[in-house]
Parts: C-alpha cells; structure tokens; sequence
C-alpha cells in the first residue's frame, strides 16, 4: 500500500447531464469524492483536462504520457491511476504503456454511467483501480473495470454501454479485483519501454481506411494526398484486401509513408495465407503486420513509430517493435530503439 497519484482527465467518470445529454465537466476530487479509498492508501489528484474521450487529440495523449513521466520522477510515488473516458481509453492506455519502463503501475480505470448516477459505476472501478495501483507491480500499464484487470496492450472496449466494458479479445486477462485484494492470473508480455518523444508543433497525421465489399483504394490515396505519414489498412479476415489496395500501399510506402495492416475481424492475429490482395501480397509492399492489435492501438504504434525519428528505416523498425512485428532478416537495432 502506499502513495497513489490520481490523473484524471474527463470521460462518463466525470459526466453530468448537460440537458440534452452528458458530458465531463467535474474535477478530479469531486470524482474521487465518489469513491472509498482502500485502507493505508493516500491519494493525491492532478487535474490534467476534463473533457469526453472522444474529443481527445494527440495532444492531449501526449500531455497525459508526459505527466505520467513527471509523476514517476518522484521515487515516493507508489502507483499511478488515470481516469478517462470509455471511447478512445484503449489508446490512451496503450500509448502510455509503449513508453513505460518503470515497475510502478499505472491503471486506466472509467466509467459507463455518469458521475452522479445512483448505481454508477464510477466508485467502485476507481476503488478497484487504487487497489491494484497500490499492491501490484511490473505488470506494465493496466485497465481496471468492472473486477477485472486487463493489460493496456490488446485490451479494447467490447461493449458500448454494459458495465463489463473492456477484454483483449485475443488473450486473457491479467487477473481480477475481489475480497479487498488483487487476484494476478498471468504477466503479460511487453516489449521494452520506447523513450519519451518530443511534444511536436503539429501532430503527424495518421489516418485509417477500412476495406469492405466493393472497397477501392480512393480514400487510402486521398489520405496520402491529404498528408497522412501513417495509414492503418483495416482490412478483412487475417489481413486481405484486393491487388488495387496492393498498388496503393506499395505506392504509399515508395512515398515514405508508414501503413500497418490490421483486421476488422473481433478476434485472432494478421497472417499472411493469401495471396491475389491477402495479408501475403500486402506486406510484400511494405505493410507491416499488427498481430492481434486493432485499429485503434494499431493507430497508436504508426503514431508513436513517426513521432520517434525522422529516419523512413528507424521508423518501420520502431513500429515492428510496438506491434510485436517480426524484423526483416537483414534488420539490426536502430539507434532510436538503443536506450529502450
């Protein structure tokens, strides 16, 4: 048990009715006002933002990786709790966890009813998250919601309004909250922390483009005309799409631009099987494959590989790295990756 830094940066968890709807407006003490605090746990909150998750910008994602830093800089931290909104918190999450190197957790924790809710869920996902921020250690950065404990790599929300909100879909969970202790099942598998990026002027634009029946390229190539650097192909199955969307990545990446390839598919990882515009011919031009990440944390491994380094070979081997991706045979660490 120990010192415990709450973040809180909006989301339902901070939500009142608005009178046409709801939307974040409470401080960080009203939130933890809502909450009981495990026993020897003291708290400390950093009002960071309050706004709904789906408003958040790479800005706000980078200001929140920044503070987590500056928190931890302090060795008397024990844990740190970050609360947010549902929508984009699997991002959030994953970000901060590509960069955390440090056996101090970090736990994501919301809400799905609001903040002044009779039977909200609020108080006891926030109780749950203190409790694992303050008696867990080097499991990396963690979700923890509705009595389960998730790690920030994989997990996503499945549920767009019932209480059991978030799972990896492809792995099992971290352990679970009950009886006023942390039940730890399993330690996930993470690479080695990536190094604090700069705050840039302007954010690198990553765009994603999902494949269907039908599907030509045109919005992949207007992205690319757009200014995108980063592209997330969506793609059907374990990664197929058709020889059209081949020729524009490989196209894309002639013109330096780093394109992922994820699946629209719940479940199971990107494979190259097949051929005639499958994950086969796809990576051939340059796409690399996300494993079992979707569009979202996919999205944020493309981002954090262009906010890395300049370098087009540095690049794709930072977002191998962030994706689990295997490395061209030929590759040797670059130097970005040296002190990670």
């Amino acid at each position: 048990m120990g010192r415990i830094v709450v973040i809180s940066t909006g989301g339902t968890i901070a939500s009142r009715w608005q009178g046409s709807g709801f939307a974040a407006d409470a401080h960080g003490q009203e939130v933890m006002a809502t909450a009981a605090v495990p026993a020897d746990v003291t708290i400390e909150v950093v009002d960071l933002f309050s706004v709904n998750s789906p408003r958040l910008t790479t800005a706000h994602q980078l200001t929140l990786l920044r503070t987590v830093h500056e928190v931890l800089a302090d060795p008397d931290v024990d844990g740190i709790v970050v609360t947010h909104g549902t929508d984009t918190l699997e991002e959030s999450a994953f970000l901060v966890d590509l960069h955390h190197d440090d056996p101090r957790p970090v736990v994501f924790t919301g809400a799905q009813l609001p903040l002044d809710a009779a039977d909200g869920d609020g108080p006891g996902n926030l109780h749950d998250a203190l409790l694992t921020a303050s008696t867990t250690r080097g499991l990396g950065v963690l979700v923890a919601f509705d009595g389960k404990v998730h790690a920030a790599r994989g997990t996503v929300k499945t549920q767009t309004l019932a209480a059991d909100a978030f799972a990896d879909p492809s792995g099992a969970r971290i352990g679970n909250v009950g009886f006023g202790r942390v039940s730890v099942l399993r330690h996930p598998q993470r690479p080695a922390g990536l190094p604090l990026p700069a705050m840039p002027d302007t954010p690198p634009r990553v765009d994603m483009v999902m494949h269907h029946s039908d599907a030509d390229p045109y919005l992949l190539n207007a992205a690319v005309d757009a200014g995108a650097q980063g592209i997330v192909l969506v793609a059907t199955g374990a990664g197929n799409a058709t020889p059209d969307f081949v020729e524009a990545v490989a196209s894309a990446v002639s013109r330096g631009v780093l394109v992922a390839l994820t699946t629209r598919v719940h479940a199971g990882p990107v494979t190259e099987i097949y051929t005639h515009g499958g994950a086969v011919d796809l990576v051939a031009a340059g796409a690399v494959p996300a494993g079992t990440l979707r569009a979202g944390q996919t999205r944020i491994a493309v981002l954090t590989a262009l906010l890395a380094t300049t370098d087009p070979r540095e690049r794709d081997e930072v977002l191998r790295h962030a994706l689990g991706a295997p490395a061209p045979a030929d590759a040797t660490a670059p130097a970005v990756l040296a002190g990670a």
